[in-house]
């Protein structure tokens, strides 16, 4: 059968299909998983005929988005919460890895700017992070205590100020996400750059390894999880931009439900790193190195293995069960 014909004969199925899934009124879980077997097959004929066909993309990704209303369905009476973060995340992160790598691309690019700038210009660090901030970490290096700055204010008052500041930081940048993207990449552009003139301050100075140790303990989740955030932006911003298949507005309606379920998961994260910048980095200099780096390579590796590993491990289950790709 041609390809045309495949998707003429079966094309008032998908769109049936689409709106049992994705509209007000759902079927029970038994029509669902009914009407999911038909699609699978669908999907298993067109990997078998046309192999290279963007039909193939299309059910895959409603296969994958049948699945996760089925599951939930028939979960129902499961722990909801336990699901949210073991089966729908990481599916709507693997979904989405694409942005994830733009995510991080972009914020890697605007970090070597910072560095390359900060280099090349001895004015550009007091301009991005201002003289007072500068002045101060030039103190206190004299001091020989690069990070004290981590030391000022109560434990409590420096983790719920932190803490509320990055979650701003991270529901802005999702939120700039509907200036198509832009406005998260501005975000990205602020901290990538800010990160790079920070860093080669101390570098410059010759205490990198003292910041790195300091600031790192609750840097990594901090910086992964502004860098998920953006990622969410980005999926947000291309459902405007590239609805594919869809009409404009159930594409950002899409794009913004699973934005939001990627920015709530990172929440946990900030507020870990909210609570070690408040209790535990004021401490930095005074722990030995072992303990330092050991905490930094487990936070980092929690996170990335979450976001990074997890997704892959879960999709490969789930094709391995349902033969959704």
């Amino acid at each position: 059968m041609r390809e045309v014909a495949f998707i003429k004969q079966n094309k008032e199925k998908w769109l049936d299909f689409e709106k049992a899934i994705f509209g007000k009124t759902l079927k029970n879980p038994d029509e669902l998983a009914s009407l999911y077997i038909h699609l699978v097959n669908d999907l298993s004929y067109a990997q078998t005929y046309y192999p290279k066909s963007k039909t193939i993309l299309y059910l895959n990704n409603l296969a994958a988005k049948a699945f996760q209303k089925i599951y939930k369905t028939k979960r129902e009476d499961s722990n909801r919460f336990i699901q949210f973060w073991k089966i729908e995340v990481p599916l709507i992160v693997y979904q989405s890895r694409r942005y994830v790598l733009y995510a991080f691309a972009i914020f890697l690019t605007f970090v070597a700017i910072g560095v390359l700038s900060a280099a090349f210009d001895d004015s550009f660090v007091r301009l991005i992070l201002g003289d007072h901030y500068v002045n101060m970490t030039l103190e206190n290096i004299e001091k020989g205590d690069p990070v004290a700055v981590y030391k000022s204010g109560s434990n409590w008052g420096s983790f719920i100020g932190i803490t509320l500041n990055n979650l701003y930081v991270g529901i802005k940048s999702f939120i700039f996400g509907v200036f198509g993207g832009l406005g998260t990449g501005y975000v990205l552009l602020q901290n990538g750059i800010m990160l790079g003139a920070f860093q080669f301050m101390f570098q410059k100075h010759g205490v990198l390894w003292e910041s790195v140790r300091g600031i790192w303990i609750h840097g990594a989740m901090e910086i992964f999880a502004i860098v998920i955030e953006g990622a969410a932006g980005l999926l947000l911003g291309a459902s405007i931009l590239f609805p594919k298949t869809y009409s404009r507005v159930t594409s950002f309606k899409r794009g913004m439900k699973d934005g939001v379920k990627i920015l709530i998961s990172t929440f946990p994260f900030t507020i870990a790193a909210g609570f070690l910048e408040g209790f535990v980095t004021r401490y930095s200099n005074i722990m030995p190195n072992w303990l330092s780096v050991g905490i930094i390579l487990i936070t980092l590796g929690i996170i990335s293995f979450y976001y990074l590993v997890y997704p892959f491990i879960v999709n490969k289950k789930l094709k391995k069960t349902y033969g959704i790709i």
